[in-house]
């Protein structure tokens, strides 16, 4: 066995980039469990920002249907939801999953409204 070799296996394009989403996934995450009373407060400041800016994107829009007013009500909740979970003090990955899908989502909601 000493002598055998296994063939280099090459990654698709695709689990490439998965590997490399999950290590800047896990690159932050690591960063934010170090300094978590520090990210979660600026985090709270620039996720509110983003959440209300989704807010004021999707009341500006001239049609007020309950579309519209369901993805209102979505990006309260997730904004609401971590500063919810950094006030509980939950773990550290719940926080920051937490802050991840808001900010995602309302930054999904501006882009895809002024656009």
């Amino acid at each position: 066995m000493r002598t055998s070799s296994s063939l280099p296996i090459s990654y698709s394009e695709k689990q490439q980039r998965s590997t490399v989403i999950a290590k800047v996934y896990s690159n932050l995450l690591s960063e934010f469990i170090r300094q978590q009373t520090g990210y979660s407060t600026i985090a709270i400041i620039a996720q509110s920002c983003i959440g209300s800016a989704a807010a004021m994107v999707l009341l500006m829009s001239n049609l007020h249907d309950l579309s519209k007013m369901i993805l209102l009500l979505f990006v309260t909740i997730l904004c609401m939801g971590y500063n919810a979970a950094v006030l509980a003090q939950l773990k550290s990955k719940t926080t920051f999953n937490m802050l991840l899908v808001s900010l995602l989502f309302s930054c999904s909601i501006i882009l895809t409204n002024l656009f």
